[in-house]
């Protein structure tokens, strides 16, 4: 027999089974799989005819219970469920799915799922994920959103949203805005580069080839070629430099590209793919080896990206008073100089560290690529950052933050999201601005001031000694009696 929807090919009779009639007497060691019961059986497609896409329409009349049955099984597959339930419905048979699944293991985990939130406030909310943000969706998680500022950036007042779950995190980079922005010019922040990058590894039949093309990339006349079918692929990427490496038959092709207020990582792949084959019908053994060949570098931490650059390349510097690092932070200019040299400078160096000359810029980074909708696996170079502090000849404090790899967009990935761009509208930088790659730039002035201000709360709770005390107020819940 046949169950409905699929082709069984048979090496004796089909035989069919209707709702009404019994199972037929088998043969002995003839294997029979049992028809679903909550589904009516009809013949299946003749063999050779093409079986008929799956419709909503076919699965209408079933309860949710029923439709997990049939992906359990397999009939229908895991990622029609959007196309045929809508977004809302899919997340709730998949929830039943995975608590089949989670039941099955050893120590079955069923019902773990319910405590995992899954019906949004915001209309419409999973079709808006669908194909763009996240797959196999069951529910989502809640992030509290802290709000540090204000903070005096560039001559104007600014917020920072910052998703954490981190107690204190939030308390203290909002001490360290309040320190900045106190009787002084605030933080000036400064632009240093700005361009995403891609870099496809090519191979060659010789090292000399891999050498000659090398040479000829790096003509100016050549350059305007490859730029011409980069920037075919795209209106609004600027294709701004290209940097090629040879390892022996290889060639690491680092492709840099202005991506307005993107981020760029789509925009600069499918730039590089053109760059690529206008390479391979110049060079006949040229052969591409991957897109992405790691001198990119993205998500990784890598000297290429801390002494080139990747993304926008940001410093940040204040000034602030002997006596607001008195009243405010409670400790001393000399006491803050003391422990940045010792802990950030000397201590990253004796641990080998590349780009973490800081003493916990990822926590920021990360909190408002959070809250902003970035891709948080960027905060790997994205943190890259060298803290610096000297005492002035008034005895004052001068600060800065060097980062040159701060990869963020206010349009496109997770920034469209209500709760994200919400948090994009905090800042000011809501999607693509008046003048392109303005937005996302002012994001990045935000990220590098964000991180100045947590730099100078802990460094200054580490010299004071107060780091242990402001956790435990900030970061622990109060224990209860039993007559609590």
């Amino acid at each position: 027999f046949c169950r409905p929807f699929f082709r069984l090919k048979c090496t004796a009779t089909i035989i069919m089974i209707t709702p009404n009639s019994s199972p037929p007497t088998m043969a002995p060691h003839s294997k029979v799989h049992q028809p679903l019961h909550h589904l009516p059986v009809g013949p299946c497609a003749p063999i050779g005819e093409p079986s008929k896409p799956l419709s909503s329409d076919t699965f209408l009349h079933l309860s949710n219970e029923q439709v997990a049955d049939l992906v359990v099984e397999n009939t229908i597959k895991d990622h029609q469920l959007e196309k045929l339930f809508g977004g809302l419905r899919a997340v709730e048979i998949r929830r039943l799915v995975f608590a089949q699944k989670l039941n099955a293991v050893e120590d079955g985990r069923g019902d773990c799922l319910k405590n995992l939130p899954f019906v949004p406030e915001v209309a419409n909310w999973y079709d808006r994920i669908h194909g763009a943000n996240c797959e196999i969706v069951a529910g989502f998680i809640s992030i509290p959103v802290g709000v540090a500022g204000p903070l005096l950036l560039n001559n104007e007042t600014v917020y920072i949203p910052m998703a954490t779950t981190e107690g204190c995190l939030v308390a203290s980079t909002n001490r360290g805005c309040k320190a900045i922005s106190t009787g002084g010019t605030g933080a000036i922040s400064t632009l240093l580069r700005d361009g995403i990058t891609r870099a496809p590894c090519l191979r060659f039949a010789s090292a000399q080839n891999a050498a000659r093309a090398k040479l000829w990339i790096e003509d100016p006349v050549n350059m305007e070629k490859l730029k011409t079918a980069f920037e075919s692929t795209t209106s609004f990427g600027k294709l701004v430099g290209v940097d090629p490496t040879v390892a022996g038959k290889n060639v690491y092709l680092r492709l840099k590209c202005f991506s307005g207020d993107a981020m760029g990582m789509n925009m600069v792949s499918k730039g590089s793919l053109a760059v690529v084959n206008l390479l391979k019908t110049v060079f006949e053994d040229a052969t591409l080896v991957a897109l992405s060949g790691n001198t990119c570098t993205d998500k990784k931490s890598a000297a290429i990206n801390w002494i080139e650059g990747r993304g926008k390349s940001v410093v940040v510097e204040t000034v602030i008073s002997k006596e607001v690092v008195h009243s405010i932070l409670k400790t001393s200019v000399e006491a803050l100089v003391s422990v940045n040299i010792n802990k950030n400078l000397i201590g990253s160096a004796m641990a080998g560290s590349i780009g973490g000359f800081n003493a916990h810029a990822a926590n920021m980074v990360t909190a408002i690529f959070l809250a902003t909708g970035q891709d948080p696996a960027q905060n790997v170079e994205s943190s890259s950052c060298i803290t610096l502090m000297e005492e002035t000849e008034e005895g004052d404090l001068w600060m800065s933050c060097t980062m040159p790899s701060i990869e963020v967009g206010t349009v496109g990935g997770g920034t469209s999201l209500p709760a994200q761009s919400a948090c994009l509208d905090i800042i000011g930088c809501k999607g693509g601005g008046k003048e392109p790659g303005k937005n996302a730039q002012t994001l990045a002035h935000v990220v590098a001031a964000g991180v100045m201000a947590g730099e100078l709360s802990l460094l200054a709770a580490l010299a004071a000694n107060t780091l242990v005390q402001a956790h435990m107020q900030h970061n622990r819940k109060p224990t209860t009696t039993k007559s609590d």
